[in-house]
């Protein structure tokens, strides 16, 4: 009779693939889930009824883009670290299930107007939760499962997932959204239950545990200065005020500086800690401290890139060429096909490839390539030729493959068995803090390119219309945000604008119509936002850059040594080279 999948070893030649698949869908539901709503929000918002660019409103808009992202930052190392001291398996299926029940409260939304923004924003803090404990143990589970020589593939399948989800969520919400907004949450809820059963009846636990307690005060300290961090970068977008960014505002200010004194202290509690949270004595081992550097970064970059090209097609590109504003969410998710592309070709690739030659050549070498894509991005018009733009993007998905893969592979391999767990989730911390920095740092970057400009072309553009001069410079002084926010959402805000002023009434029918039409707005912003995208993608290309020295400098292949002899420990990468 053959022997229940349940209690296959881990050297049964089947057990690796079911670990494999299993968390490669829980990956895929997570990571879909940080972007489906990004793409949804304008059918969200229209569905409970309520103006995201309303004065006031801005915060929900904030907090339904930022929140998963930052609960899942924050809590993926306390999840690691559980995993190593209770089971990863055990943490992971508990991940299947919140996530689960958060999708299943966010479908059902039974308020209206700012509570229903509430309600939607506290539970997906909920999925958040369930998103870190699969986050923080999947890579781990994989490494467990696999041997030395086959973890660059299975790591690199898991990392695609990871990453290629977050531009399937765009196809994925698009489409969706179109349906119905309750649709975007609704349809993980199946495959939260079949993810969560599966996960039950096919994975066990067969790697090495590190027993011991919880680490509450490094746990507490980690969890509210990363937070203040995020929360302060990410609120450094809203003007303060005379000027178009937050960042003078004491409490931005205060929450950064203050979160980082809070890190510090983490750093201080986990040196002297018996059962630390995470081990910082890792980040001696070079391969594991310049393969997390090189991650964030390219985290940072990769999430600034994601959110500009929204803003490009949505806002931009698409209402150019006829598309309905209703619409752009859908053709923005299918013209983003080529980035997703790369990312299937090039990252199973370079992840077996890896495994033989290392890490360093292909990490590095697609940082360089994504950083060409970012400079390539400056040199093509704003109303571009589409040929031109999926090339690109499909570079740039070439190049993050070619990086995420083999770097997430030399992560584990570099650290101890019964580290795994912590590793992965600091790994995991990351990339998703890495792209919730990445809404503070873009938005502000270009809201400072666009200050330059986009005041005088807004009056210039109002007034060629027939607007009276004083209402068009009060438009027109109005902080850059809320037209970013406009055009990231694929709205023309003109008519919201100039509505309840009475002005849009007082015009002939032809300027009211060019005014609220689907060129106009995108064609006054194209100037503007160029001139953003330039400091932008500089500011990207430049991280990229940088990413790429320091994942050259993590050194030749390195393997963490296990000797069943003596107890595990951190060896010197001399010993490996």
């Amino acid at each position: 009779m053959t022997q229940p999948t349940r209690f296959l070893s881990k050297d049964h030649p089947r057990y690796k693939w079911v670990a494999l698949s299993n968390t490669t869908l829980g990956m895929l539901m997570a990571t879909i889930n940080s972007s489906i709503v990004i793409i949804s929000l304008p059918a969200i918002f229209t569905g409970i009824d309520l103006d995201p660019l309303e004065a006031g409103n801005i915060s929900y808009l904030l907090w339904m883009l930022m929140g998963y992202m930052l609960v899942t930052a924050v809590l993926v190392v306390s999840f690691g670290r559980l995993g190593d001291i209770y089971g990863r398996v055990k943490i992971y299926n508990l991940g299947f299930v919140v996530f689960t029940v958060g999708s299943i409260a966010l479908a059902f939304d039974p308020f209206q107007g700012g509570a229903g923004a509430l309600w939607l924003i506290g539970w997906r803090l909920v999925q958040g939760v369930g998103g870190a404990m699969l986050f923080a143990n999947s890579t781990a589970i994989l490494t467990d499962a696999f041997p030395v020589h086959r973890r660059g593939m299975a790591l690199g399948i898991n990392q695609v997932a990871a990453i290629a989800g977050s531009f399937i969520g765009l196809i994925v919400g698009g489409l969706l959204a179109v349906v119905d907004w309750r649709a975007v949450f609704f349809v993980s809820v199946p495959i939260g239950i079949i993810g969560t059963i599966w996960s039950y009846k096919s994975l066990h636990e067969v790697g090495t545990r590190n027993p011991g307690k919880l680490d509450w005060p490094g746990n507490l300290a980690f969890a509210v200065g990363l937070t203040a961090v995020l929360a302060g970068i990410t609120y450094g977008i809203q003007p303060y005020g005379g000027s178009s960014t937050g960042w003078t505002n004491p409490w931005v200010l205060a929450a950064i500086v203050g979160g980082l004194l809070v890190l510090a202290g983490f750093v201080v509690i986990e040196l002297r800690s018996a059962a630390p949270m995470f081990e910082m004595r890792l980040f001696r081992i070079r391969a594991f401290a310049m393969a997390n550097l090189a991650g964030l970064l390219a985290a940072v970059s990769r999430g600034g890139l994601q959110f500009m090209l929204i803003i490009w097609l949505q806002g931009i590109w698409l209402p150019l060429h006829g598309y309905a504003y209703e619409d752009t969410p859908l053709w923005a998710g299918i013209y983003l096909l080529p980035i997703t592309v790369g990312f299937l070709i090039a990252g199973p690739v370079s992840g077996i490839l890896s495994d033989r030659f290392g890490a360093r050549f292909f990490a590095t070498a697609g940082l360089l390539v994504t950083a060409a894509a970012f400079v390539a991005l400056l040199a093509i018009p704003v109303n571009f030729e589409y040929w031109q733009f999926a090339l690109i993007t499909l570079i740039s998905g070439l190049g993050s493959g070619m990086f995420s893969a083999p770097n997430r592979t030399a992560i584990m391999n570099s650290v101890p068995a019964n580290q795994r767990g912590s590793a992965s989730g600091m790994a995991g911390t990351v990339q998703n803090a890495g792209t919730s920095l990445s809404i503070g740092i873009f938005f502000s970057l270009m809201i400072v390119g666009l200050a330059a400009t986009l005041p005088q072309t807004l009056t210039d553009g109002l007034t060629a219309h027939g607007v009276p001069a004083a209402a068009a410079q009060q438009i027109g002084a109005l902080p850059p945000v809320g037209s970013l926010f406009a055009a990231f959402l694929g709205y023309n805000p003109i008519e919201s604008l100039l509505g309840p002023t009475g002005v849009l009434d007082q015009l002939s029918a032809s300027n009211a119509g060019v005014l609220t039409g689907k060129e106009f707005f995108p064609q006054l912003i194209s100037g503007p936002f160029h001139a953003g995208l330039v400091v932008v993608f500089t500011a990207a290309a430049v991280m990229s850059v940088i990413a790429a020295i320091a994942s050259l400098s993590r050194g030749k292949k390195f393997l963490h040594v296990e000797d069943s002899t003596v107890p595990a420990r951190l060896v010197t990468e001399s010993q490996n080279r």
